[in-house]
């Protein structure tokens, strides 16, 4: 059974930092390409970066870049999202998902984890 499962998420103030943990079972993370996506209120779901199989190919969104950065450990089957110099307009739902490619649509993806920044 493919499961991902976030965490890390919390309230943090402007300027602060979090880091996203996917810990994924299931599945052979070796080969997966994988993504996080972020789901603000009232918008649509975005893709946020994403870091391909081989760790060759990376995509950080314009929005994020400089700030964001993926990291993957397949031995450990878990995939990161460090998040620095957050922004209020940064908050919403953090989603991990296996893709087809690096950037590409979420396939499987876990149940969120709610990142929120204001003072």
């Amino acid at each position: 059974q493919v499961q991902l499962v976030e965490s890390g998420g919390g309230l943090v103030q402007p300027g602060g930092s979090l880091r996203l943990s996917c810990a994924i079972s299931g599945f052979n993370l070796d080969v997966y390409d994988i993504g996080w996506f972020r789901q603000a209120p009232g918008k649509e779901r975005e893709g946020v970066s994403c870091i391909s199989s081989s760790r060759r190919d990376t995509y950080t969104a314009d929005s994020v870049k400089g700030r964001f950065t993926i990291s993957r450990d397949n031995a450990k089957n878990t995939v990161y999202l460090q998040m620095n110099s957050l922004k209020p307009e940064d908050t919403g739902v953090y989603y991990c998902a296996t893709i087809t490619r690096c950037p590409g649509a979420a396939k499987y993806s876990g149940q969120g984890t709610q990142v929120t920044v204001s003072s």
